[in-house]
């Protein structure tokens, strides 16, 4: 049996649970203790780390999840959207599926590893509200300090 990440930073299980996978995922990439930092920022500020289905896509309603929102077509712990080529719903309602879609995304960004997180998050989503990573950042290094 797998120990469950002790939460911090007044984060529920569910909510670490879900860090812990995008932890893992990146862990599994090889990739820089910056990229789970990014990463978990951005989860934080799309999602508040929970894996949301949406009210307007109905196949996410039947999928696993922890609430629902209803931002265009956006789904799961980034939500990303089926709409504009982030992959399908199942996969994107997938916690593993869809952070190594943000982590792919990511490593795509040309300099990503010497730009400010929040720069490196608003350039993978291309959120209406860029700064608001940035909000994220002091809670989302705390995680991952937990976690690795």
């Amino acid at each position: 049996m797998v120990k469950k990440p002790t939460p911090v930073g007044g984060l529920s299980q569910v909510q670490m649970d879900h860090a812990a996978t995008i932890v893992r995922v990146g862990e599994k990439l090889k990739l820089p203790k910056q990229a789970f930092i990014i990463a978990i920022s951005t989860a934080l500020q799309e999602s508040q780390l929970l894996n949301l289905a949406n009210y307007g896509v109905a196949e996410s309603l039947d999928l696993a999840h922890d609430g629902v929102g209803g931002d265009h077509d956006s789904v799961g712990l980034f939500q990303q959207r089926p709409s504009s080529g982030w992959g399908t719903v199942e996969e994107l309602m997938d916690p593993a599926t869809s952070a190594t879609k943000f982590y792919d995304a990511l490593m795509q960004v040309p300099g990503w590893q010497s730009m400010s997180i929040t720069e490196a998050a608003q350039t993978v989503q291309v959120s209406a509200f860029p700064d608001a990573y940035a909000q994220q950042v002091s809670l989302a290094t705390l995680v991952v300090d937990a976690l690795v």
